[in-house]
């Protein structure tokens, strides 16, 4: 590894960043450290996860994620059309409609004239081996759970702003009640359509923005108020917007950014 140099080109969607590296000839395997070191912000490239695009012989590729603290995660939506943009590129495809193989399942994927990525992220799960059933409180909070690939406990908020996600947001991640951790979604209702919303994920930290957190929030809103449609979320990082189908699958619509490239020893 160490007389290896390591071609990668930094993604991010609307702030979640990653690190995307071809590996379609299946020859790269990292360390859970040297995981840690590439997304170290300091003494690495930076970001919040490692994306290894990857051969599948059940989809056009696989995407083999990590968190930036070397965990393996099953599924990221930010991450997802990020993986599909990088795998255009790389392959020099004009494909329009994409199938990605992820730890979560396999997952279609539209490209938009406007180069947004739709994703169909499948139906949310809300009880699972991840998190007990039903409603569970934190701090004067009421944290309600949902699987979307990856479990979240998903809270509502009066304030955002007075929010420390960081330590509410740990607290949670860590509580005996999820034996794998878990991600925190803190929402605050501006319309009925609209929410802000400040993300703690499982494996990260604070982020500026998450896309199944995205699915998790919009399956809580919508197991909650049926009539509800297309949403728009606001993260810190930018907007996603989600609605689902006749089959009650999420569908989650937003940007991939290319950032630089560059190789690392």
């Amino acid at each position: 590894m160490a007389n290896m140099a390591i071609s990668f080109q930094k993604y991010h969607g609307v702030g979640n960043d990653f690190i995307m590296i071809n590996n379609l000839k299946g020859e790269i395997k990292f360390t859970p450290d040297y995981i840690k070191f590439l997304c170290d912000r300091h003494f690495g490239i930076g970001a919040d996860g490692v994306i290894l695009l990857e051969p599948s012989n059940k989809a056009d590729c696989f995407m083999n994620y990590y968190n930036s603290d070397g965990t393996e995660a099953e599924m990221c939506g930010n991450g997802v059309r990020c993986a599909v943009k990088f795998f255009l590129e790389q392959t020099k495809s004009d494909k329009n409609e994409l199938y990605i193989d992820t730890r979560a399942g396999i997952k279609k994927l539209i490209k938009n004239n406007n180069d947004t990525y739709l994703v169909n992220m499948g139906m949310p799960v809300f009880e699972h081996q991840d998190f007990p059933s039903g409603k569970l409180e934190f701090e004067n909070s009421i944290v309600e759970c949902v699987s979307v690939g990856n479990p979240h406990a998903v809270t509502f908020v009066d304030n955002i702003k007075n929010i420390d996600a960081k330590s509410v947001g740990s607290k949670i991640e860590n509580d005996f009640h999820f034996p794998n951790k878990i991600n925190v979604e803190f929402v605050e209702k501006i319309s009925d359509n609209y929410y802000k919303v400040k993300m703690w994920e499982r494996g990260c930290g604070e982020t500026l923005a998450c896309g199944t957190g995205a699915c998790a929030v919009y399956a809580i809103l919508k197991k909650n108020d049926p009539n509800i449609n297309e949403i728009t979320l606001e993260f810190q990082g930018g907007k996603l917007y989600l609605s689902g189908n006749h089959e009650d699958e999420i569908i989650l619509r937003g940007p991939a950014e290319f950032v630089f490239k560059g190789e690392i020893i």
